[in-house]
């Protein structure tokens, strides 16, 4: 998990470096979809967790609040992310030609 995560800087120059061979609108879309994928997982996850609990199967209280943490921080970060592009998309609407 925690090999996904890379530095600002890092993240930065991947993006330019994509937006360079002409394929941004491929990649972007590409990793909204990844974006929205591991957040489904995270979501699921948590879910089994909260089951594994319920039925007593899961002796450690800790592990499942951790996966229900997760999934909710990595859904309010998408839904973040979901407001700045209508924000954008309405900022541009707005804009005469």
């Amino acid at each position: 998990m925690t090999d996904s995560i890379k530095p600002i800087g890092q993240q930065h120059i991947e993006i330019q470096a994509g937006t360079k061979d002409g394929r941004a609108s491929e990649d972007f879309g590409q990793m909204l979809k990844e974006s929205i994928d591991r957040v489904n997982s995270l979501q699921k996850e948590a879910e089994s967790a909260i089951k594994g609990l319920a039925k007593g199967e899961l002796k450690n209280v800790h592990d499942a609040m951790i996966a229900i943490e997760k999934a909710n921080v990595s859904f309010n970060l998408m839904l973040q992310v979901r407001n700045k592009l209508v924000q954008a998309y309405e900022e541009i609407m707005r804009m005469q030609i």
